[in-house]
């Protein structure tokens, strides 16, 4: 009986029983429910290849995707004082830091780089909605007056991806004061002469509306984005009226003259390379480099017996004498 409940039994159960399959390969999308591979949809860049709804992405893996080769230069931001309000709610606010630090893998909520898309030098800056909601904290205006200045000093147009739920409200006064320092930054780069490209992701709400999300040269935005100060359900609840279909959309803010593009994420970097390359007065990005061509000089035989000849032929007078 032991020989066959210890032995037999495990291996007819092992046989048949079935393979757990872990969970991470497949992704559901919210928007139509079809079951994405996760590789095929990691190569989409996080878009649904049934419906094309735009799902989050980090900003570390968008600037893979939108820099030369994928290689960028991260640059610095000054960190602000920790709980500068010694703020608690369910949780101490550096408790939330710390959580969010480990879900994400990044400093904060917004990430400032350097590099080339197209052969074109921009310096760019992203928030991540995963972190507290991408919400606009001392360190995000940090970050933008940072990007600001890089972006003077070099010469270089801004490219700024915003996704945020406002303010954060851990921070209190001290974050809504970053909203006149950011627009302050944008002024510095309208006074060089420098171009200021948003692009709005889902969602991008509050007070990061109300300053830097909207004051770019070009608005762009992505399929479907929620761009909006106030939520459609708090707007209800105002005015109690029932808001139009696709009201605060992406769509519906480019037919009322919000924002000048609409563009898919796949086409987002070919786009924003030939606008940059126009407003700064440069040629057209060459679509693809190839290795110049290796030309080998044609050398006449008689070039190459020459040497031979002039050992055979006789010294001249030189050796007469001699």
């Amino acid at each position: 009986m032991n020989w066959i409940s210890n032995y037999v039994r495990p291996k007819i159960n092992s046989l048949f029983s079935r393979r757990e399959i872990p969970e991470n390969l497949w992704t559901k999308c919210p928007e139509c429910g079809s079951m994405l591979f996760h590789r095929e949809l990691a190569q989409n860049l996080n878009v649904c290849t049934n419906c094309g709804h735009h799902m989050a992405i980090s900003p570390r893996r968008r600037f893979e995707a939108l820099f030369d080769g994928g290689i960028f230069t991260e640059v610095k931001v000054p960190e602000p004082i920790v709980d500068p309000l010694h703020f608690k709610d369910q949780k101490k606010y550096p408790e939330r830091m710390k959580a969010a630090q480990k879900n994400t893998g990044e400093k904060e909520a917004m990430l400032v780089v350097e590099g080339e898309i197209g052969r074109t030098p921009i310096v760019a800056a992203a928030q991540d909605f995963s972190f507290i909601g991408g919400s606009m904290s001392m360190y995000v205006g940090n970050a933008i007056v940072v990007a600001a200045e890089r972006a003077v000093k070099l010469g270089r147009p801004l490219v700024l991806f915003s996704a945020a739920g406002g303010a954060r409200m851990q921070e209190g006064i001290l974050s809504l004061m970053q909203m006149p320092r950011t627009t302050v930054a944008v002024d510095m780069l309208r006074e060089a002469g420098l171009p200021y490209i948003v692009v709005l992701t889902h969602p991008t709400t509050g007070g990061v509306t109300a300053s830097y999300a909207m004051l770019g040269d070009v608005q762009i935005a992505e399929p479907n984005a929620l761009i909006c100060f106030a939520g459609p359900r708090v707007i209800e609840q105002t005015i109690r009226e029932k808001l139009p279909e696709g009201f605060q959309r992406a769509e519906y803010l480019l037919d009322h003259g919000m924002l000048d593009r609409v563009t898919p994420r796949k086409e987002l970097r070919e786009e924003l390379i030939t606008i940059i390359r126009m407003m700064m007065n440069m040629p057209p990005a060459i679509a693809a480099d190839l290795p110049a061509p290796e030309i080998k000089a044609e050398v006449p035989e008689v070039a190459e017996e020459a040497p031979a000849a002039a050992k055979a032929a006789p010294q001249p007078a030189a050796d007469a004498k001699g």
